[in-house]
């Protein structure tokens, strides 16, 4: 009996994966479905808007804002590919979601979350090469140097989505209930039935152990552009530099951290509730800090806003 019921889950786990659900009141679902309405709404209106300001403005058509307008296709990307879904189980009332759709959320979110963090790498390095070495700025951050290091990070991030997403789909599942409001590898990992998922686990920490070197990197990099920074007489030029700065190293940490919590320590048992906050923490900041932080803090891009928005003549 135990063996034909464990047939018929491994046979449910093929067609479909049964999500989180927030909670059981239809007033609670209705409120979650309106709260992260509003938090993507706003993800995806920031982003949208920083790409139309950079695309339209040829003033903006420089080495930081063209990693600046990647940077926010790729949160626009990363914020789609799980928070609707989400919005629409709780908008209907279910939890369901295909076996293919479980399959490309996790590809999908893996590549925009990875070319998230590489492109921000890339985007330390150059204003590490900006401030720090202004001389040969042009010459190493040449158009072709920009699309070559962009074209990498697409690249990379895709080879590495396909290989942890294959290594996670790899084993048999014993359960389809996932205990994550999407299709998590952590948590995907936890319903394994055989030991083909030890395979993606260490995946997962040769990942983890590239991800910790380039945040040295970012480290590293913003100690060089702290300490000359410092040099700068101009006590209003040091402001500007440091407004800028700081709020991006906070919102690497806090992605590097929480990310770390949730995909370096996949079979814990750590409560579902804590899981929730890391990923939320990981998944919602940076799509939603990253226009603030890099943009709206900027001048330029403020200006080319304005003009985008018909409030300058």
């Amino acid at each position: 009996m135990f063996l034909q019921e464990q047939h018929l889950m491994n046979e449910s786990s093929l067609s479909e994966f049964l999500l989180l659900e927030f909670s059981n009141v239809r007033e609670l679902q209705i409120l979650h479905f309106f709260a992260f309405l509003v938090f993507y709404l706003a993800a995806v209106a920031g982003n949208v808007l920083i790409i139309s300001a950079v695309a339209s403005d040829y003033h903006l058509h420089t080495p930081m804002y063209f990693f600046l307008m990647n940077l926010a296709i790729l949160d626009v990307g990363q914020v789609s590919v799980i928070y609707p879904k989400s919005m629409i189980n709780s908008f209907l009332n279910t939890r369901h979601i295909t076996y293919s759709g479980c399959v490309a959320q996790v590809l999908l979110f893996l590549f925009f979350m990875v070319s998230d963090y590489l492109l921000l790498t890339v985007m330390a390095y150059d204003r590490y090469v900006a401030i720090c070495n202004p001389l040969h700025y042009e010459m190493l951050m040449n158009k072709k140097a920009c699309i070559q290091m962009v074209t990498t990070v697409w690249i990379s991030s895709i080879l590495y989505a396909v290989l942890h997403t294959g290594g996670t789909f790899a084993p048999s599942f014993c359960s389809n209930v996932v205990h994550q409001f999407f299709c998590e590898i952590p948590q995907l990992l936890k319903l394994a039935c055989s030991d083909l998922y030890q395979i993606e686990i260490g995946i997962i920490f040769c990942g983890g152990i590239i991800a910790l070197g380039c945040f040295i990197f970012i480290v590293v990099t913003y100690v060089h552009i702290f300490t000359a920074v410092l040099r700068i007489p101009s006590v209003q030029g040091r402001q500007k530099a440091f407004s800028t700065c700081l709020p991006h190293f906070i919102v690497v940490s806090l992605f590097v951290s929480t990310s770390y919590f949730s995909y370096l320590s996949p079979m814990s048992n750590s409560t579902s509730h804590l899981d929730l906050a890391f990923t939320l923490i990981y998944s919602m900041v940076p799509p939603l800090m990253n226009p603030i932080v890099y943009s709206m803090r900027n001048r330029e891009i403020k200006h080319a806003l304005s003009k985008l928005l018909g409030l300058m003549y």
